[in-house]
């Protein structure tokens, strides 16, 4: 379990770091100059990442159940997944108008992802896996959005572009929830 957290702290922590320590990203950049604090900058997210796979992967062998949730709230994790995938596509896409409306579709897509995940599974490593990343998605969404209305930051968008991200999203969650989930996690969505 340690290991999971480890790579929590370290993954959220690398992408928190303009709200926990806003002058540190400029002063790396300063310092290393931008593609090394960029390089260093993914490696840390990799480790983190690798941890967390890790660690969540041991924790699920002898998993620590805190509560039992019914089989329907797995078809419905399935289901709210489809939004986030959406979402996480808006991201990618230039000029979607949802973007436009969000403002940051990605970390909108990740509170829905780890909900949906949290209401599904009821171990204590989901809890802190999905939890830890359902919290930091509430909390950098809230202040990304204050700080855009703060800069007056708008976006521009079309139909479609919003088009082009939702069929990506809709193609990116059915080759995911049919096929990867499966084989990446072991955990067939729709089974």
């Amino acid at each position: 379990m340690a290991m999971l957290v480890l790579g929590l702290v370290l993954l959220l922590g690398v992408h928190s770091t303009r709200l926990i320590a806003p002058g540190l990203r400029d002063a790396g950049v300063a310092r290393l100059g931008l593609l090394p604090w960029k390089i260093l900058y993914a490696v840390l997210s990799l480790i983190g990442l690798v941890l967390i796979v890790q660690g969540y992967g041991e924790a699920r062998m002898a998993p620590t159940l805190l509560w039992a949730p019914p089989v329907w709230t797995r078809h419905l994790a399935a289901l709210l997944t489809l939004p986030a995938f959406v979402l996480m596509a808006c991201a990618y896409v230039p000029g979607t108008r949802i973007r436009e409306k969000l403002g940051h579709p990605m970390v909108a897509g990740v509170k829905i992802w780890a909900f949906a995940h949290l209401i599904a599974n009821g171990t204590l490593a989901d809890l802190l896996l999905f939890g830890s990343f359902l919290v930091w998605a509430v909390v950098m969404f809230a202040t990304l959005r204050r700080r855009d209305r703060a800069a007056g930051v708008q976006r521009p968008g079309s139909a479609s572009r919003d088009a082009i991200a939702i069929v990506a999203g809709i193609v990116g969650w059915a080759v995911f929830a049919g096929w990867l989930h499966l084989a990446l996690i072991g955990v067939k969505p729709f089974g």
